[in-house]
């Protein structure tokens, strides 16, 4: 019955979409705090953060890509 208990309460603390997008966006800062890296450990699911962090990968070397094409355009080269 224990087992039971301990598996809804993990469910229902399973991190928000929000709160997974601010720890992966504080992970790549580097500025993530103790209490929420904690956080993350006891409720996140390593999957989660390793998709999230890709994308993340993936829209900002677009992002940076974008902005050297951008440039490179308006200086005519």
């Amino acid at each position: 019955m224990d087992e039971a208990d301990d598996s809804n309460a993990r469910e229902e603390a399973q991190l928000t979409f929000l709160q997974l997008l601010k720890s992966v966006f504080s992970a790549f800062l580097g500025v993530q705090s103790t209490a929420n890296r904690e956080r993350d450990f006891k409720q996140g699911k390593m999957s989660h953060f390793i998709w999230m962090g890709l994308l993340f990968a993936l829209v900002f070397v677009s992002t940076i890509v974008g902005i050297v094409q951008l440039v490179l355009y308006f200086t005519g080269h």
